[in-house]
């Protein structure tokens, strides 16, 4: 069992996490330029894949408990910062992503802000993180 939900657990991770971050990566680059068709699909595609991408936590958690290590510290550092990636996409990317793609649409006005680009890059930054934690996943009497 453990190694079905570890399955789908990375699968879910680069089929959901993958796209929502490469979107935001680039949606301020189009933005910038006015390129309304893909930014209202970078758009689209943040915040379906970020929907979707609950899932990763969720199988993730699932695969922690069967492997009985939810207290180790590798993994307690993933999770904080999973919910820190999560939260930074809800209230500052997608926001900032819909008031840009708002304002394309209303007067041509090019509004991707250093802020967003600043906030997308983080959230990226965070999944290579996270990504690497659980690779190397130091402290570990399990091995890699």
């Amino acid at each position: 069992m453990t190694a079905f939900l570890l399955s789908v657990h990375v699968i879910a991770a680069i089929v959901l996490i993958g796209p929502v971050t490469v979107a935001t990566s680039l949606f301020p680059r189009y933005a910038r330029e006015g390129n309304t068709a893909v930014v209202d699909a970078l758009h689209r595609i943040s915040r379906v894949y970020a929907v979707l991408g609950v899932s990763v936590p969720a199988f993730g958690l699932a695969t922690g408990a069967a492997m009985g290590v939810l207290g180790d510290a590798w993994l307690i550092v993933s999770i904080l910062l999973t919910a820190g990636a999560a939260a930074l996409l809800a209230l500052v990317v997608l926001p900032g992503q819909s008031r840009a793609v708002a304002a394309l649409h209303a007067d041509g006005t090019t509004a991707a802000s250093p802020r967003l680009a600043t906030a997308s890059g983080v959230f990226a930054l965070t999944w290579a993180v996270v990504v690497v934690l659980m690779i190397v996943r130091p402290g570990s009497t399990t091995g890699v």
